[in-house]
């Protein structure tokens, strides 16, 4: 399937929105202060818009890359602008650009990574699992270039959500995309009962 009906885009909208929710407890409990996170623009892509929607190829970011595995493949991808990732190492209470920084939005990424991987598990049956994340300082072109790179022969589509996150007053935003299979998108909107 290569195009979405409006409800098929809500269900997955509302499946971000969960995932959300999920990420939004397990951050306030890493960070001790209070989190809220909005998922306000969620789009079933194909890869060349998915690259555009996800920002300027030439804006520096940092990437947290999640490989999924199970009952569909899919790789996960958070980006992180650079102003962003700033606020959250500070929250950290680590500086940004360096080891500890990566390594501290590493851990953001695994844990917003997982909980939306967790939430797709819960609301549709399927048994998915993450594998360690990975994290890359690079331009946004060029990291998605090298996941797509991976991905290619097998995917053709990306859910991607801009994700909004305040935390103490403090905004952040990210973007977050879904790599599914080539059938990883249908076969969620299946167990939804909307395929």
């Amino acid at each position: 399937m290569t195009h979405y009906t409006d409800m098929q885009l809500d269900a997955l909208r509302e499946l971000a929105n969960i995932g959300s929710g999920n990420a939004g407890t397990a951050l306030s409990a890493m960070l001790g202060q209070p989190v809220d996170i909005s998922v306000p623009a969620a789009q079933a892509l194909p890869l060349a818009n998915a690259v555009e929607a996800a920002g300027d190829p030439e804006s520096p970011a940092t990437g947290v890359v999640l490989p999924i595995f199970g009952d569909i493949d899919a790789t996960v991808v958070l980006l992180f602008p650079p102003e962003d990732e700033a606020t959250l190492c500070t929250l950290l209470g680590v500086q940004p650009g360096t080891e500890e920084g990566h390594s501290a939005l590493g851990e953001i990424g695994n844990i917003l990574g997982c909980s939306y991987v967790n939430s797709l598990a819960e609301m549709t049956g399927l048994t998915i699992e993450p594998r360690p994340p990975e994290t890359v300082a690079d331009m946004v072109g060029a990291i998605l270039a090298s996941v797509l790179a991976v991905r290619a022969d097998s995917t053709n589509l990306a859910l991607v959500m801009d994700s909004r996150l305040i935390v103490e007053n403090q905004e952040c935003e990210l973007t977050f995309l879904l790599l599914p299979s080539l059938q990883g998108i249908d076969e969620l909107l299946r167990r939804l009962g909307l395929a």
